[in-house]
């Protein structure tokens, strides 16, 4: 598979997104995957899941929102925690890198022949990825159809912000999930009717936080396989309909 590093620079700091297809993506025209990771980042794992959503369907766009000095390896829970809430609460920062890491893959993507410019745009998001993804189509970034993967934060950082996303989305979430409750996702649901969106959610009995990450195995939190492929392929189907 080809894989391309994309470098960016927000606010001074250093930022490398990567772009992952199939080696005969640009004869396939495949459609474009944004894909927001969970609190790891750009990091062996979710290139490796940026590699399973490739093959054979999308050129991943893997964003990056934590900076090539990150180092989840080198950080525990609480660390990660941190890491991720310094991006969620600065809701000036999310928006400017989101769109950055899109716009410059895309860009290069589109230099490198990969993709076109009228190709479809789909995105997905998982755990804190999702929320920083609302954000983004919260602002007006126009993604064909999203899913988001088991999100957390899914209200909007600042209190009252009109929702002005414009694709379709699939949300696909354990029924107990102790990072965000249902009471969560009901909110969201009703932001969205208020936006006009098109939606549906997913709920997947006995499941927790984080069954797509494959490290994930803590409390509140638990990788599970069959419910992750289950939810590639409902993703797949959901974008495949996407007209």
């Amino acid at each position: 598979m080809i894989e391309i590093t994309v470098p960016y620079e927000v606010n001074g700091r250093s930022y490398a997104g990567r772009i992952v297809c199939d080696d005969d993506a640009a004869e396939r025209g495949y459609p474009v995957l944004f894909m927001q990771p969970d609190w790891y980042g750009v990091w062996p794992e979710t290139i490796e899941q940026a590699h399973t959503l490739a093959a054979g369907r999308y050129v991943v766009f893997l964003a990056d929102m934590f900076g090539t000095d990150y180092g989840p390896e080198n950080k525990d829970f609480d660390g990660l925690l941190q890491g991720m809430l310094a991006v969620h609460k600065d809701l000036e920062f999310t928006l400017k890198c989101g769109s950055l890491a899109y716009e410059t893959m895309l860009k290069e993507a589109i230099a490198q022949g990969l993709v076109t410019a009228d190709a479809k745009k789909f995105a997905v998001g998982y755990c804190a990825g999702g929320g920083f993804l609302m954000e983004q189509t919260r602002a007006g970034a126009e993604f064909d159809a999203v899913t988001i993967l088991h999100i957390t934060n899914p209200a909007p950082v600042v209190p009252g912000t009109p929702c002005k996303m414009t694709g379709r989305a699939l949300i696909i979430h354990g029924d107990k999930d102790p990072v965000t409750s249902q009471e969560m996702l009901n909110g969201m649901q009703a932001e969205l009717d208020g936006a006009g969106v098109e939606w549906q959610t997913v709920w997947f009995s006995g499941a927790v936080h984080s069954f797509c990450v494959p490290s994930a195995n803590f409390p509140g939190a638990q990788y599970d396989e069959k419910l992750c492929r289950r939810s590639y392929r409902m993703m797949h189907a959901f974008f495949a309909e996407t007209e």
